[in-house]
């Protein structure tokens, strides 16, 4: 199947248009005065404009991560110095070499890959190193404030304004993961998380009667039920919601005060979150001998961006049809499709291993690097399947960081991208052998029966 066969197929499913060639507007010579799309006048191709999409798409993401490094203190030459150079490639006839935008491309994978590892180093020294930490999903008596986003530096200064004001402190969706680390987890009021992925929020908001703080991607325009009581904070910003300006946090404070108190509720589960690497890498020589006995036959790390459409339904089926010697590895909020399922353990060895928030995505390759080496392998030998799910462009960045590592026979969901067209797919086919997924239990079935015995 094409891709554009493949995308439509999806895209019928989750009732989504055609798409266009191309879309450029971006010059006074857009064709009717709206936009080129079939053929820009400039002489742009659409395969050429969809990888300045591309690079686009991809550079946001390597910005998101550059500004929490920035809210650490961090700040990184090569990083700033590559970002200039890659917006200025996108302006109107600069650069009209397809070859080049995919060498910026894996160039924009790389840099984002130095991102995320200077992202995990400056949360590793602020924080301490996260390790296994079960966290509840209920409420506590008393009063709240739920935080989501993502920025640990946001919630870390939270903490200490509230801390002995009796309100307790909530996480909600990419903030899970600060449960596990010992410099946030210190704070008692701390108590849990709330809610699943980023899309649950108008729902969730509406249903609990507390103060909300958004720290950056993923907040929703707010139902007019909760938002006079939702702030932002950083790169976040809502129409009309109070947005906090550096880390003053009296006026949520005072909000957070003004709401009745919440009764206590016990969750329906408890998550377990903070696998760092070197959580699991202690266990690699009980891995090895696992995998030398048998007893592990695989290795999959299925995670990434959720989303609220049909198709994502695929990676809870594919977690849930795993056959029992097989180890999760997971990420970011894709992990919410699948992970209040009790997948057990293999002799001691979690069979599902939550390693954070998406820029943890520089964990799992740590591991896998790790891992490969130990049994003498390359990185593409070991029996390790990967299985993405992307809704944005931080995906998106995570995605050519993989590629620019040289992974290959990555499982990309839960629909195609919408700007790769047949030319680009052929040449993430032909080069990463990109697969795109089908069925839950036909890629399984694919993924063990390529299995590399060790």
């Amino acid at each position: 199947m094409s891709s554009a066969q493949w995308t439509d197929d999806k895209r019928k499913d989750d009732g989504m248009k055609d798409e266009l060639d191309m879309f450029c507007n971006q010059c006074s010579q857009a064709a009717h005065g709206e936009a080129c799309t079939t053929i820009g006048v400039c002489g742009k191709q659409p395969t050429l404009a969809r990888l300045q999409d591309n690079l686009s798409y991809t550079i946001k993401g390597v910005a998101a991560f550059s500004y929490h490094l920035r809210e650490l203190g961090v700040v990184n030459e090569e990083i700033d110095t590559f970002l200039t150079k890659a917006v200025y490639s996108t302006l109107t006839n600069v650069n009209f070499s397809s070859e080049d935008f995919i060498a910026l491309a894996l160039e924009a994978g790389r840099i984002n890959a130095l991102a995320m590892r200077l992202l995990k180093d400056a949360h590793i020294e602020a924080y301490g190193e996260p390790g296994p930490t079960k966290v509840q999903t209920g409420t506590v008596a008393g009063r709240g404030i739920i935080v989501t986003g993502h920025s640990l530096k946001a919630l870390e200064e939270l903490l200490k304004a509230t801390e002995d004001t009796g309100i307790n402190i909530y996480t909600h969706s990419e903030m899970l993961p600060a449960h596990a680390y010992p410099g946030l987890k210190k704070y008692k009021h701390l108590v849990g998380n709330l809610g699943k992925a980023w899309f649950d929020q108008k729902q969730l908001f509406s249903g609990h009667e507390i103060a909300v703080l958004g720290t950056s991607n993923c907040v929703l325009l707010p139902l007019e039920k909760y938002r006079d009581r939702m702030f932002t904070i950083g790169s976040a910003r809502l129409p009309d919601v109070k947005h906090i300006e550096g880390y003053d946090f009296s006026p949520l404070i005072e909000v957070a005060k003004s709401l009745p108190e919440l009764t206590e509720m016990a969750g329906e589960v408890e998550l377990t979150t903070g696998f760092s690497a070197s959580a699991v890498l202690g266990l690699k020589d009980k891995i090895k001998s696992l995998v030398d006995e048998g007893k592990i036959r695989h290795f999959f790390l299925v995670g990434g961006c959720d989303s609220p459409i049909k198709s994502m339904d695929y990676y809870r089926q594919f977690v849930k049809a795993l056959p029992n010697d097989t180890i999760v590895m997971t990420l970011a909020c894709g992990k919410f499709r699948f992970n209040d399922l009790d997948l057990g353990d293999i002799e001691g060895v979690p069979r599902l291993i939550d390693l954070g928030q998406c820029n943890d995505a520089i964990v799992a390759v740590d591991i896998a690097g790790a891992l490969a080496e130990a049994f003498g392998v390359s990185l593409n030998e070991l029996p390790l399947t990967i299985v993405l799910s992307w809704m944005e462009q931080k995906a998106v960045s995570i995605l050519w960081s993989l590629l620019a590592l040289g992974v290959k026979g990555i499982h990309l969901g839960p629909v195609a991208p919408p700007w790769v067209n047949d030319d680009i797919m052929a040449v993430l086919i032909k080069e990463y052998d990109i697969r795109l997924t089908s069925e839950a239990q036909l890629d399984i079935d694919e993924a063990l029966g390529v299995a590399n015995a060790l």
